[in-house]
């Protein structure tokens, strides 16, 4: 039995949790209850691990206390959404801990646990019983015992893990969402993957390896341009529309338009791979699968020809390394107060800069970005002061961690949806001398809106006492399922009336990604018909995942 963690140990230990937590992030995904399509907590909880793992790699810490700084600090720039953060608070207060050790006993161990706990309620406003939080502080009373009994750090951990897995079971009686699913907390069963993975690295396993969907990318020193029958190596990721989706179509026609095709998928998305000389056409035929989130085309007949000259082959990865060097880390005060917006789509984009939004973080449903990715954008904001527009309830606490991070006043204005960012912004008085009071009124503007947002049902679910069955729309109102059917139209009829029984004065559509005008137009006149006295506007908003985001005020 291992009685003591040192630096290298706790390096392969986490090493070890991300790699399990990659495995089974799927079913971990599955545990959330809630059908709508969304950054779901094994994705964000694998992501953010892996930022730890990734520097991790690149060290050999000496000691357990520069180990576990090393992962605390990752953890917190790359935090993504509400269970990342908890996640890198739990490794955040383990650093804490352990700062200044060269090994960690049990009784060491279980003051790091209990530690990490102390760190995430502290972050917490409001804890809720029956998630991670639960789990995490059961199992660190267990560890204090377990310690008492036998001072060896895989003892504890070991104990830790049995007193984890039995609130785990607990969990779904806790809350009743999960009662009604019959599932546990999906975050609670993610930090217990990462610790169990952790324990078996401590009695010496080797570290899985993890196979991810790899790029298929061409060798060109190895081919000649005769030998290049197409001319694009075309790669991209399809977010699929619905879980069923038959690709068999899509592959007989990439067929037909290239070769060397490669479709890897998984429940929730595809990667293609192919050569054409027609990239795009294969990607606007893959759209109609599902939602394009990435992309890369690069002509191998012009790299061939650098290969064969001896020169340096440019490809797409170069692009970002590019910017990165033409774009300043660090923008300089050029005024008071600055604004930046988290929002998803080029229409939503518009907005928000056409109120004064300096700076755009890039995400919302299903793509949480990182504490690090809106860190990046803080700094860059010419500002001494900083409000930031999470827009999302699931991007918040990731917002709050970039305080302390900058020499800028960062101050989050806790907006859950994009019509709320928006009230808030035609809102905020630049004359105002305090950002307190900026941040107040504009919180307070934004409490005023009612937001709808129309998506899809990603999963079959019975959900609040609705029976959902994958494919179908859902309707949301300010983030809780208001109605699931069949035909859009039908929601949208209903939140009219909604809007109507509300007595709106101004109700703002934002149309989608993949929305026809004409559709959008439609939709605006089923509310312009039942608000008579109402302004109401469509717009372009070219958000993924919701067909409509509605603000009624």
């Amino acid at each position: 039995m291992t009685d003591r963690i040192n630096g290298r140990a706790f390096k392969q230990m986490v090493l070890f949790g991300a790699a399990c937590i990659m495995q089974q992030k799927q079913p971990i995904n599955d545990l959330n209850v809630f059908p709508v399509p969304d950054g779901d907590t094994g994705t964000n909880m694998s992501l953010t691990i892996q930022t730890a793992a990734t520097e991790l790699r690149k060290s050999e810490p000496e000691t357990v206390g520069e180990a576990a700084k090393i992962t605390a600090s990752a953890l917190l720039r790359g935090a993504r959404g509400n269970s990342g953060v908890i996640l890198s608070l739990l490794f955040r207060g383990m650093s804490k801990a352990t700062k200044g050790l060269k090994e960690l006993d049990g009784v060491q161990l279980a003051a790091a646990l209990q530690e990490g706990v102390t760190t995430a309620y502290g972050a917490v406003m409001k804890p809720a019983e029956g998630t991670v939080l639960t789990v995490s502080r059961l199992a660190a009373v267990r560890a204090a015992d377990a310690a008492a009994e036998n001072n060896s750090a895989e003892y504890v951990l070991d104990e830790t893990i049995k007193a984890g897995y039995e609130t785990l079971a607990q969990t779904t009686d806790m809350n009743p969402v999960l009662k009604k699913a019959g599932v546990v907390d999906a975050g609670g069963k993610g930090y217990l993957v990462i610790l169990e993975g952790m324990l078996r690295a401590l009695r010496g396993e080797e570290v899985p390896e993890v196979q991810e969907s790899a790029s298929a990318k061409a060798y060109f020193a190895a081919i000649s341009e005769e030998e290049i029958t197409f001319t694009f190596d075309t790669v991209f990721i399809v977010r699929k529309a619905s879980q069923n989706v038959d690709l068999a179509p899509l592959r007989q026609y990439l067929n037909s338009i290239g070769d060397s095709l490669v479709i890897g998928e998984d429940d929730d998305a595809f990667k293609v791979h192919v050569h054409t000389d027609i990239p795009g056409n294969a990607i606007n035929e893959a759209q109609k699968y599902g939602i394009l989130e990435v992309c890369k085309v690069e002509n191998m007949r012009i790299q061939a020809e650098d290969v064969a000259a001896g020169k340096h082959t440019i490809s797409a990865d170069d692009l970002d390394n590019e910017e990165a060097a033409e774009e300043p880390t660090f923008a300089e005060a050029e005024k008071r107060y600055g604004f930046l917006a988290v929002c998803a789509g080029e229409g939503l984009e518009s907005a928000f800069r056409d109120l004064g939004v300096d700076r755009i973080v890039s995400g919302g449903q299903t793509m949480n970005p990182s504490t690090e990715a809106i860190l990046k954008e803080v700094n860059l904001t010419p500002s001494e002061v900083v409000f930031v527009l999470p827009n999302n309830k699931n991007i918040i606490m990731a917002a709050e961690q970039c305080r302390g991070l900058t020499e800028k006043e960062v101050i989050v204005v806790p907006t859950a949806t994009a019509p709320q960012g928006i009230t808030a912004m035609m809102n905020a008085d630049l004359d105002e001398t305090d950002p307190q009071v900026i941040a107040q009124t504009m919180a307070e503007a934004a409490g005023t809106v009612t937001t709808a947002q129309i998506t899809y049902a990603a999963r079959n679910s019975d959900f609040d006492g609705f029976e959902i069955n994958e494919g179908d729309y859902l309707a949301l109102l300010n983030g809780k399922l208001f109605g699931t059917d069949r035909d859009i139209n039908v929601l949208l009829q209903k939140l009219a009336e909604l809007a109507a029984e509300q007595n709106a004065e101004f109700v703002t559509l934002f149309s989608g990604e993949g929305v026809s005008d004409a559709d959008a137009e439609a939709a605006a006149e089923l509310f312009t018909q039942r608000c008579a006295d109402a302004e109401v506007s469509a717009l372009p908003g070219g958000q993924p995942v919701y067909y409509y985001i509605i603000s009624i005020e």
